[in-house]
């Protein structure tokens, strides 16, 4: 069980205290996440009635290690202080209840243990009854997200029906010899291979020029239901809604990861690969309310986000306009 002491000198931001409790903003609300009670009973699954918890628990991934593996730019380890800040100033409504577990740090390669103590921390807070959001990090956070899922569920169902939705212009699928950030859901497809479990995998967003022939090669081996950035237009939005609808009548529990590098380079320049195209945030954000009012999500993560190649803060906006969004739904 990894509990995390979370620095909450960071959480700052603006106070109007002529607005009441109107005008509260996310920093003058979170709390550090407490230890639990010895031999705590399971809780049910986020979005069902608890006793504990309730709310979002904010998981940082302090971690770019992945991303270095697979010859990227590295400085995403960054990304969830960053996100704090901005976080802070977002305002209260429908979600009041917010909790930092702190951050899952990574020190030099260790990557593996890394995401292994991130599976741990993601199944302390299910088993509590919060909705984990995981803030980024490469994309290696998936693997972690998922362990940490994938733990929880398999003391309660034999083979549960998981639901991975990744929007993201990459598949991640990649053969290596290492892990790395373009590797976690190759790796979650043999995680679910080697428990007997189904593998649902839907990506929204594929760029035909970011993945080669190999990857789309073995997506269809592995059953992968995927959508390119060219069938993303918002014109095409309820085409893409009613594609994401056929995945989910498919599956009871979802895991939804957001690679940033989705979004048009004008929107989250600051990436590891910025998208020459990219899916419109138009249609990202109606698609993320699809996922989260579904009642399936259980674990949700923004992957991806560099702060030193972020420009006006354009990326670290989106990125916390995306979490509180989903924070909203598990609000209300």
């Amino acid at each position: 069980m990894m509990i995390h002491s979370p620095d909450m000198t960071r959480w700052q931001g603006r106070v109007d205290a002529e607005e009441g409790a109107s005008g509260r903003r996310w920093h003058q609300i979170v709390k550090p996440l407490a230890p639990p009670a010895p031999l705590a009973p399971l809780a049910p699954l986020a979005g069902e009635a608890s006793n504990d918890g309730k709310g979002i628990a904010l998981i940082g991934f302090a971690c770019d290690a992945g991303v270095a593996r697979n010859h990227g730019r590295t400085g995403a380890k960054e990304g969830p202080a960053t996100l704090r800040r901005v976080l802070g100033n977002m305002p209260v409504r429908r979600c009041t209840a917010i909790t930092d577990a702190g951050d899952v740090s990574c020190t030099g390669d260790a990557l593996e243990s890394a995401q292994q103590e991130l599976s741990d921390t993601v199944a302390n807070v299910l088993g509590r009854g919060f909705l984990p959001l995981v803030m980024g990090g490469g994309h290696e956070i998936a693997y972690g997200s998922f362990g940490g899922l994938a733990q929880h569920l398999a003391s309660r169902e034999p083979a549960p029906r998981i639901g991975v939705i990744n929007l993201d212009a990459h598949f991640d699928l990649r053969m290596a010899e290492r892990a790395s950030s373009g590797t976690p859901f190759r790796q979650i497809a043999e995680d679910c291979e080697r428990r007997g479990w189904p593998f649902h995998y839907c990506c929204l967003g594929i760029s035909d020029f970011a993945n080669t022939q190999a990857l789309f090669d073995r997506a269809k081996q592995l059953g992968v239901r995927w959508l390119r950035d060219e069938e993303m237009p918002p014109a095409q939005l309820p085409q893409v809604q009613a594609f994401v609808a056929d995945f989910l009548k498919d599956v009871d529990h979802v895991y939804f990861t957001i690679c940033l590098d989705v979004l048009p380079a004008a929107v989250a320049p600051g990436v590891s690969a910025p998208a020459a195209r990219g899916v419109p945030l138009e249609v990202v954000e109606p698609v993320l309310d699809q996922i989260a009012a579904s009642g399936k999500l259980r674990v949700a993560d923004v992957a991806e986000f560099n702060p030193g190649y972020d420009i006006d803060q354009r990326t670290a906006r989106v990125a916390a306009r995306l979490l509180t969004r989903i924070a909203e739904h598990a609000g209300h």
